[in-house]
């Protein structure tokens, strides 16, 4: 996954979603929870890089989509308030963003990897993942294959940016993009001949039908919500557990469906 927006936006405001009740309580870093160590006593503070739909997006003034529902549900779960913050992907990917107590977890379409657990811990991943390649409806391109000597757009910083740097024809080119905000964009005013990024941001571009998805690639890409690598044990069980409530009473089949599934 995901986009990776410069380091400076870990500033971003802070947008309560739902349940968030805007307490006057507003130190930080003394939140003991159930012993959670949350940095905001009461409250539950997810780090997001927005938009990125259908995981996460701004909605009527309010942050929706699936990772921000499954925050909600498990913030109910735990008997706290959630608390969105705009960050930027660099900072959540990296680890510094939860080292330095921005948040207590970050929930941004983030895919497990390797080099990511070196410093972070993941929850039990919720979200199987595809790449996919998106071209007009009318282009001739019809597999990885026929990108040679043309220009696929990707996201910055993400395993599709790996996918394809990996895998297109050596004449063809790769050009980065910091979020779908500008590649899709790009696709569409033919900056770009095709798109490489998951599966599920693709298919809201074919929606009205000038796009279409021509191949998919499986990457073996699970998603996991991140905490600090030190310190969020506590919390990384307790999320662990309402997840599997979540999936167990039906309530993630549920959001799985409003977000993933062909009306």
């Amino acid at each position: 996954m995901r986009s990776h927006r410069a380091l400076a936006l870990i500033a971003a405001s802070a947008l309560a979603l739902t349940a968030c009740g805007g307490s006057s309580d507003d130190s930080e870093g003394g939140g003991d929870d159930a012993g959670l160590g949350l940095i905001k006593s009461g409250s539950l503070t997810v780090c997001s890089d927005i938009p990125y739909p259908p995981f996460e997006f701004e909605k009527d003034g309010e942050y929706t989509g699936f990772d921000m529902d499954l925050m909600s549900e498990i913030a109910s779960g735990l008997d706290l308030e959630l608390a969105i913050k705009d960050v930027g992907f660099d900072g959540l990917q990296s680890g510094s963003a939860l080292a330095a107590g921005t948040c207590d977890i970050g929930a941004s379409a983030m895919t497990i990897t390797e080099e990511r657990e070196k410093n972070l811990n993941f929850s039990e991943p919720y979200y199987d993942s595809l790449q996919s390649l998106l071209v007009p409806e009318d282009s001739d391109i019809k597999s990885i294959e026929d990108l040679a000597g043309k220009t696929v757009g990707v996201q910055q910083g993400t395993t599709g940016q790996k996918y394809a740097q990996e895998n297109i024809p050596e004449d063809a080119k790769a050009t980065a993009y910091p979020s779908d905000a500008e590649l899709f964009p790009a696709l569409q005013s033919g900056g770009v001949d095709a798109v490489l990024q998951d599966l599920p941001v693709n298919l809201l571009h074919t929606q009205e039908g000038a796009f279409t998805i021509v191949e998919e690639y499986d990457t073996d890409e699970q998603y996991g919500f991140a905490v600090k690598e030190e310190g969020a044990e506590k919390l990384l069980e307790a999320v662990n557990e309402q997840l599997a409530t979540l999936r167990e009473d039906g309530t993630y089949d549920e959001l799985y469906d409003k977000y993933f599934t062909e009306k």
